[in-house]
């Protein structure tokens, strides 16, 4: 019996689920019924959900590190966040990134000092350098989504920058993929980004917390790839709430928008968690998913001393969160600590490891970003296979 006589179900349930990200484009290339097979799990993911898992990546010393969650049983098989196969992503192992934002399985990297912009597609092993209309400032932002138009989703990077306006206002241009070009948008007046924590994509869309200055009010921003114009919600939270690090944005699966809250009283410490119950072009609505008090679960100071935290993931069925924090045991160092938080009171923690600080560069640090599924999406301005398996297509990672 060969590779390509074994059931269908045999591969579908026991083989492609286990398949770390970064080697299902090998697993194509095996043979034409793995290919059709893999294409299938990838764009219709009914395996995945089947087994409630949830893969991600992780950002550890500026290197990009995937993970894998198995939510029926809380913590998967190998009782570790990060995947012990794929620690390594030999792809971009000649680049430092500090920043990771996921759209529809492409990961837009941005490198340190905000110097360059790579997108990259890691089930083809694609790389895509994006050149600056003049040149990226150290306190940009970035966002990608895609442009709903037409059939064929037409992918675009959002380029937020406020170093030109002191706060007082965001510019705005955008690269769109098909023209490969930049264009700028304007200005958009009277508001300040409160920090990349806030930053998430959702069905082509981001959604990012900001503050109206004018009257001093929190909301939640959502930008249009397909209009180009930039929608105001009102936010879960009170909207006269300080949003620092201490509120940060998700996604539940590939549908809703969580968001979550710590509120600091005396010697204990709230989380709250919200999930939408309904994002329309002119309305969002919310619901409360989870309240907990974590003083009794971990030591106030852990969050008084660093207060930055992301939502990695909720599981609306079985009522979990995961939450990633980071502390400051070292003057040079960061432990982070990954908790997971159920309704009913389950609680554990995992030491998941230690993030070198750079005071140099003075950059804000990622560690987790919203769910990836692989993509079969071509980036590279050149020609493919139809089956991704080509060799050698990528851009060299060491020039723009």
């Amino acid at each position: 019996m060969t590779m390509c006589d074994l059931p269908h179900d045999l591969i579908r349930e026991k083989i492609l689920t286990n398949v770390p990200i970064t080697s299902l484009r090998a697993v194509r290339c095996t043979c034409k019924l793995w290919n059709a097979l893999s294409k299938e799990f990838i764009l219709g993911n009914e395996t995945s959900r089947q087994h409630h898992e949830f893969q991600g990546f992780m950002m550890i010393s500026n290197k990009i590190c995937p993970f894998r969650v198995d939510i029926q049983g809380i913590i998967s098989s190998h009782n570790n966040l990060v995947d012990p196969s794929t620690k390594k992503l030999d792809l971009l192992d000649q680049v430092e990134v500090s920043r990771v934002i996921h759209c529809d399985g492409l990961l837009l990297c941005v490198t340190n000092n905000n110097s360059k912009l790579l997108v990259w597609n890691p089930y083809l092993a694609q790389t895509r350098w994006i050149r600056p209309r003049i040149c990226y400032e150290k306190s940009d932002m970035y966002a990608i989504g895609y442009d709903n138009s037409s059939k064929v989703r037409n992918y675009k990077i959002l380029r937020l920058s406020t170093s030109h306006y002191y706060g007082l206002g965001i510019e705005l241009e955008i690269y769109d993929f098909s023209s490969d070009s930049w264009s700028f948008l304007g200005v958009f007046p009277d508001y300040r980004i409160n920090s990349y924590h806030s930053l998430v994509n959702l069905a082509g869309s981001t959604y990012l917390f900001a503050r109206y200055l004018a009257s001093l009010e929190n909301c939640l921003l959502c930008f249009d790839y397909t209009s180009e114009r930039f929608e105001q919600h009102m936010p879960p939270f009170s909207p006269y709430y300080y949003y620092t690090d201490t509120v940060a944005l998700s996604t539940v699966r590939e549908d809703k928008l969580a968001a979550h809250s710590y509120g600091f009283y005396q010697s204990s410490v709230t989380l709250e968690v919200w999930v939408t119950n309904k994002i329309e072009d002119k309305a969002v609505s919310w619901s409360k998913f989870l309240k907990v008090d974590m003083g009794s679960m971990v030591p106030v100071r852990d969050f008084l001393c660093n207060w930055k935290a992301d939502l990695v993931f909720v599981d609306e069925e079985n009522k979990v969160a995961v939450i990633i924090h980071e502390s400051r045991n070292y003057s040079t160092k960061l432990q982070l600590t990954a908790y997971i938080i159920r309704e009913d009171g389950y609680f554990r923690s995992m030491n998941i490891g230690e993030v070198n600080l750079n005071f140099s560069r003075k950059l804000s640090v990622q560690h987790v970003f919203s769910p990836y599924h692989p993509s079969l999406v071509q980036i590279n301005r050149r020609s493919y296979r139809g089956d991704g398996c080509a060799n050698g297509h990528s851009e060299p990672l060491g020039r723009v």
